[in-house]
């Protein structure tokens, strides 16, 4: 089958936005185009390995707020059901990545409207005075360019956004990156966490270690398996000898991690390093100055949008550089600004997801307009997917009314969200 070189929606990236973007946007009648760097869907939950649905539900009492897609993955992992009003715990797991690889594999195969293409990556764009004309895409195939009437940006680093030199916020303030890792045959016993972190503290203050968090070590795939976040690299994301080098030092790190485990904790006698991540996650990099720039504030008042197009519901989750779990080294001043409010919940504006000075281009994830603290809540996976279905729509229906995405009307695109229950959140509070 040849690849549609004029879709009516171009989706660049296959991640948690990109892929509720692409099903979203097919689904409503789009001849949809999906392309991704990787050999599969999913983004940090495939790529990184990182198995939560943060951001679906509210903390206090487990309601989902956020419906359609989200909600749909996990009914087909078997988490949850689709007419589930509540969900416990409020960020449930999928126990297994590779099984979510086939799912969504499924998901995507099933929809007539869509192509799709993995090992593929959007190398350029070329505009057309406020619109971008064409996007050079890179694969086995050579270079190909795909002329779409509308392009959703869902690479979570704003590439396409950066490629047409729309207006990013760059503050040169980076969360660090993480590398997620996996240790087999580990036996758990009731101070295993304790000695962890002490030996992780132990080994920084030694310099044996650059840096890292908590750790946080979870059974949540065999009962004789730990799932690890504990590393952190600084680095800009966006960069490319920045990410190489990132990359390098993260696998330097887990593997360093489990030798200090594996020498000084008892439960690690026998234990064995089963992987890491194919990829390196990624917290922070660009976002794009939008229409509107969601900020904390917005979220700490929980105020409303008439054009809001998803719901928002964790905490102001802001990683610092330094390591903070059982070390007295942060920088003085620097704890403030990490904030951790949690908010009930909140909406975010369709106008987030334009940028300005480009006709026909959307983002949707990470790199959506929003202050750097905002980002840190709207950036986990749930909220993302819920940005992407909603970006999918919008380009859809802008081709449905013959109009671009920057004139459609954001409370259009929620009108059409709430028939299709996959709307903000609006029960009581």
């Amino acid at each position: 089958m040849a690849i549609p070189t004029n879709p009516d929606v171009l989706v660049c990236g296959a991640g948690c936005a990109g892929l509720g973007a692409a099903l979203a946007s097919a689904r409503h009648g789009a001849k949809t185009l999906l392309i991704e760097r990787a050999p599969f869907a999913g983004g940090i939950i495939t790529t990184v390995g990182l198995p939560f649905f943060d951001g679906i539900a509210r903390k206090k009492d487990g309601v989902i707020v956020t419906h359609g897609i989200p909600v749909e993955l996990l009914t087909r992992m078997g988490v949850c059901g689709p007419f589930d009003h509540a969900i416990h715990p409020h960020n449930p797991v999928i126990h297994s990545t590779e099984r979510f690889k086939i799912v969504v594999d499924r998901m995507l195969q099933a929809e007539p409207n869509l192509h799709f293409l993995f090992h593929t990556f959007a190398a350029d764009v070329v505009r057309n005075g406020d619109s971008i004309a064409e996007v050079i895409v890179a694969n086995k195939g050579g270079l190909q360019r795909i002329r779409p009437k509308t392009v959703i940006d869902a690479t979570g680093d704003g590439d396409i956004a950066a490629r047409a030199e729309v207006p990013l916020d760059d503050t040169g303030k980076y969360m660090p990156l993480s590398l997620h890792f996996r240790i087999g045959n580990v036996v758990n016993h009731p101070d295993l966490r304790k000695n962890c972190r002490t030996a992780l503290m132990t080994a920084y203050q030694a310099g044996k270690l650059k840096n890292y968090y908590g750790p946080g070590i979870m059974f949540m795939f065999a009962p004789d398996e730990i799932y690890i976040h504990a590393t952190r690299v600084n680095a800009k994301a966006a960069d490319p000898e920045e990410l190489t080098r990132a990359e390098i030092e993260g696998r330097e790190e887990a593997w360093n991690m489990f030798e200090i485990w594996k020498k000084q904790v008892p439960g690690f006698e026998n234990a064995y390093y089963v992987a890491s991540g194919p990829y390196i996650g990624i917290r922070e990099s660009r976002r794009i100055v939008g229409q509107y720039v969601l900020n904390e504030h917005d979220i700490k008042e929980e105020k409303q949008f008439p054009d809001a197009i998803a719901t928002g519901c964790w905490y102001l989750d802001l990683h610092p550089s330094y390591p903070t779990s059982g070390t007295a080294n942060a920088p003085a001043g620097t704890l403030a600004g990490l904030d951790g409010f949690q908010p009930n919940h909140y909406d975010i504006p369709y106008r987030s997801l334009l940028p300005q000075k480009a006709a026909n281009l959307l983002v949707a994830g990470r790199c959506h307009s929003a202050t750097r603290l905002a980002a840190s809540s709207t950036r986990v996976t749930a909220t993302a997917m819920a940005m992407g279905q909603a970006a999918g729509v919008a380009a859809a229906l802008a081709t449905e009314l013959h109009t671009s995405v920057q004139e459609l009307d954001g409370r259009k695109v929620r009108e059409v969200l709430d028939r299709q229950h996959m709307g903000p959140y609006s029960g009581p509070a």
